[in-house]
């Protein structure tokens, strides 16, 4: 029987996994520097964990997650995104203590499961990189994450990119915005796509979410959220605008951008991308905002929250070519051994240099020396070591910088205790 891979998997091979590498590196440097620190979260959680958190009438719950009934009979559900079990594991370990720092600070890499149509960017088994800030209500809060999503995004010199902006205003202007726009939608519950007549009696800001094209067409002469905020929502909307200005960040509003999750209240965002990856379309990249409800709403004290999520998946579709280019890892040293008695040597060679800090490799087949060179050529070694019999008596290696072609007849002992200041002497060589 041919095994395959679960559709919408993938195999993460040699080669594109340092892609992956950079990204997580890059995205902690970042993230660390901004005083986030990571945390770690089961991939599954109690199914409640994620209905009582995106809302029943969320794509998530109604049809892309990947539940299940365990052996105990527990309904337990795959992660579909990464807030909810963050805000869990905030609830049950306490971290809203007055021992803790507010705001408490974390951020978290991870695959992610949604029972979806596999596409470009996005697969049943994706992976995302988020950051949540819980405990400020302060509007410069916001800013300074939405500052940091765009940072993430500049370090992989990813271009044209634009930053939405919007505001589902607090309880009260929430209420008075539902009662308008349900005025609105009632007189045209007949030609809605039944997904959205089913969210018109749950939740009616959800229809703004459709991505039925006659849906959109109705919307767009929906009243908006902004002409509907209480003095207090309207300050602090109006104060991130000020301080994204602050910092000289450019943004649009969008009052139709309701995200795809019933938590978020007040400032919601998207930083988007327009890439021939993408076949020119403008795509989302990142998304978030401000979730005030949510730890209550899972357990908690009345402790707010703002945060974002980042596809990796479409991230590294948007990656620099110049970048991946200097990711891939050139080999330090190739030692090819010359003769029956090489093998010891050979390995001794290579042992003794890794433990220095380099990497280095050396032929396992039992080839020709021919055939060692040449695949010490094939990865590109930048240094290569040949011990043969002559080698062995006197306990020397020929040594050969590949780069300027300068070769050094040095002592084994040499090689192997302070292989830096040979490396180096050959990149000075090369330098001059």
């Amino acid at each position: 029987m041919k095994y395959q891979r679960p559709k919408g998997t993938a195999d993460i091979l040699p080669g594109e996994s340092v892609k992956w590498q950079y990204v997580e590196a890059t995205a902690r440097q970042i993230f660390e520097a901004y005083r986030f620190a990571e945390i770690r979260t089961p991939m599954f959680e109690s199914y409640e964990v994620f209905s009582r958190s995106s809302g029943e009438t969320s794509d998530i719950v109604t049809k892309e997650m990947y539940d299940f009934e365990d052996k105990g009979g527990r309904h337990l559900a795959l992660r579909p995104e990464g807030t909810a079990g963050v805000v869990r594991a905030f609830v049950e370990n306490k971290l809203y203590g007055p021992e803790f720092n507010k705001p408490y600070k974390v951020y978290y890499m991870g695959p992610m499961f949604r029972y979806e149509r596999p596409q470009s960017g996005r697969q049943r088994e994706f992976h995302q990189i988020g950051v949540e800030a819980f405990g400020s209500e302060s509007p410069a809060l916001d800013v300074e994450v939405i500052a940091m999503a765009l940072n993430l995004l500049q370090a992989f010199k990813i271009g044209h990119l634009k930053l939405a902006l919007n505001t589902l205003g607090d309880p009260e202007s929430r209420q008075a915005y539902h009662e308008a726009l349900v005025n609105y939608l009632k007189p045209h519950f007949d030609e809605l796509s039944e997904d959205s007549k089913v969210r018109l009696e749950k939740n009616p800001l959800r229809v703004l979410d459709s991505k039925d094209k006659k849906d959109q067409a109705i919307v767009k002469g929906a009243p908006s959220i902004l002409d509907f905020l209480t003095d207090s929502a309207k300050a602090h909307f109006d104060e991130v605008k000020q301080l994204l200005g602050a910092l000289n960040i450019d943004y649009v509003i969008d009052p139709t951008m309701v995200r795809g999750l019933d938590y978020y209240n007040h400032t919601i965002f998207e930083i988007m991308t327009t890439s021939p990856a993408f076949g020119d379309k403008e795509m989302t990249v990142i998304a978030g905002g401000r979730y005030d409800g949510l730890v209550h709403e899972l357990g908690g004290p009345e402790v707010s929250g703002f945060g974002f999520g980042c596809g990796l998946e479409r991230l590294l579709l948007l990656l620099n070519e110049q970048v991946t280019k200097q990711l891939a890892k050139q080999l330090a040293v190739y030692v090819v051994g010359i003769g029956t008695g090489a093998s010891e040597a050979t390995l001794k060679m290579v042992q003794a240099i890794r433990q220095q800090g380099f990497s280095a490799d050396r032929d396992y087949l039992d080839r020709k020396p021919k055939a060692q060179f040449k695949s010490a050529d094939r990865n590109q070694a930048a240094v290569v070591i040949t011990i043969g019999e002559d080698e062995i008596k006197n306990k020397t290696a020929q040594v050969k910088d590949m780069a300027t072609g300068i070769q050094k007849t040095l002592p084994v002992a040499t090689l192997q205790q302070d292989f830096q200041k040979v490396y180096t002497d050959f990149r000075n060589s090369e330098g001059k």
